[in-house]
């Protein structure tokens, strides 16, 4: 093991030198939220790559896979799907709003104060996404050294808060190419080919389950997988964590295309895991918890060295999903809340150092708080569910009817996240965080809303149209944000 400890140590050591190095670069508002808007193909590729793919769809998904076989990869395949539809649609536009959180596009297309809503929303979304990635860590850390959940939470949570808060954007995309990399070659070039070889193949699999369903891709159920695409391919049009990273694409054309690639990688990727978590089965029936399906896969199955760089793979995806998230939950409670709370923005003689100053503070607290939270839950699917249902359930609606429909107006906005956000946590806890409902009727009640309260309210003004309109063809936008 002591090969092992020395490549996971060189990993943690890379990940805050690379924190400190982009401490160097975040030297302004833009620079440290969104890495200046100027990455290019490749480093927006692999970025957007590293957020999406974390801990829940690395550990949860080789669980899936362990528990239904190929019909495990709906999960990650479905965020996959989100990925091609944003890039595909949505992406040219979203950066050439040249703002810096979702609710700002909400302000900008409704006219008002729109934000309300939507950033409490996106804020406790973005907080659970940290919170889900951050409960993975634990069981890497158990693995290592056997140490308790807890442990191993405040462990990987305290290397994560660092670097995040030190460089913010800059530092987190440093860290996620060389994440996107070593999970690259440690889940895909590795543990699946040795998985796979060591259970027999696909024919070796099928005889030791003796189960047809094995390489069903139904087996998971057709309720499951509607669910998993409405939650998924939805949250991730519209969440803030994957909103960030398209505004730091240098150009419309980076968005595009970077992000097409990103997708299809993820469809990989959702594979290559539920067949990690099929050829564990094969090989290890009897394992309790699903979520234990990787740890034990990796610790069994791989000689040492090798179960390092595959363990640090691991600790690479959680790391990179729970830094996105982190960054994005403290750029809504910074932009969209505090000055809604407390009035307009503190203004300083160093308005660039002050605001770098004050979204650190924002990143830290929320770190820890994330933390806190990740010691006292465990299941990560849940928690990543809940995240998902009050995001699409609430803003989703709202969000692509703004940029879609002319005839939406601000109080069919606002009243659509009200509802829908209400509904689903109404069915959450009637009928439990794992059911269809909360989803189902969430959206129904959300869609009805919006578009009647939009039917029977005045328009919305046509000098905020014009704004928008011009913003969207990305001939204007405000100075602050060009500037800051």
């Amino acid at each position: 093991m002591a090969l092992d400890y020395a490549v996971i140590a060189a990993y943690v050591l890379g990940m805050v030198g690379m924190g400190w190095w982009g401490m160097r670069r975040a030297t302004s508002k833009s620079e440290y939220l969104v890495a200046g808007r100027r990455l290019g193909f490749a480093m927006y590729s692999g970025t957007m790559s590293a957020v999406v793919l974390g801990g829940a769809s690395t550990i949860g998904g080789v669980g899936l896979g362990y528990k239904f076989g190929i019909s495990g990869a709906w999960m990650v395949f479905s965020i996959g799907l989100g990925i091609l539809l944003l890039s595909a649609l949505f992406a040219r536009r979203i950066v050439r709003l040249k703002v810096y959180t979702v609710s700002e596009m909400l302000d900008l297309r409704y006219g008002g104060n729109s934000s309300a809503i939507s950033g409490v929303v996106m804020w406790g979304y973005t907080l659970m996404l940290t919170v889900t990635s951050t409960i993975a860590y634990s069981t890497i850390f158990n693995v290592l050294f056997g140490f308790d959940k807890w442990i191993g939470v405040v462990i990987g949570g305290s290397i994560v808060v660092l670097y995040s808060v030190l460089g913010g954007m800059w530092s987190i995309t440093l860290t996620d190419i060389v994440q996107f990399i070593v999970k690259t070659v440690g889940i895909l070039f590795l543990l699946l080919p040795i998985a796979l070889f060591q259970a027999g193949g696909f024919d070796g699999i099928q005889q030791r389950l003796n189960d047809p369903a094995v390489f069903d891709v139904g087996t998971i159920g057709i309720d499951t997988i509607i669910t998993y695409l409405l939650i998924y391919v939805f949250g991730l049009l519209i969440g803030q964590d994957i909103w960030q990273r398209v505004f730091t694409a240098k150009s419309p054309k980076v968005a595009t295309w970077g992000g097409i690639t990103s997708g299809l990688y993820c469809l990989v990727y959702a594979v290559a895991g539920a067949l990690i978590g099929t050829a564990g089965k094969a090989l290890y029936p009897n394992i309790a918890n699903k979520d234990e399906a990787f740890a034990t896969i990796v610790e069994n199955l791989l000689p040492t060295g090798v179960r390092g760089l595959v363990l640090a793979a691991a600790l690479a995806a959680m790391m990179s999903t729970s830094s996105g998230a982190l960054i994005a939950s403290a750029t809504v409670a910074s932009n969209d809340i505090w000055p809604r709370l407390f009035g307009k923005r503190v203004a300083a003689r160093d308005e660039n150092h002050d605001e770098v100053r004050s979204n650190r503070i924002f990143t830290l607290v929320l770190g820890i708080v994330a933390i806190g939270i990740a010691v006292a839950l465990n299941d990560v699917i849940a928690a990543l569910t809940v995240a998902y249902n009050i995001l699409v359930g609430g803003l989703l609606v709202a969000i692509i009817g703004g940029l879609v429909w002319k005839r939406g107006t601000r109080a069919g906005a606002m009243a659509s996240m009200a509802v829908g956000s209400l509904t689903a946590i109404t069915f959450m806890v009637i009928d439990g965080v794992l059911a269809n409902t909360p989803i189902y009727y969430s959206l129904a009640a959300s869609f009805v809303v919006y578009v009647g309260v939009s039917l029977v309210t005045p328009p919305t003004e046509a000098s905020v149209l014009r704004v928008w309109e011009s913003r969207v063809a990305g001939e204007s936008a405000e100075k602050e944000l060009v500037k800051s």
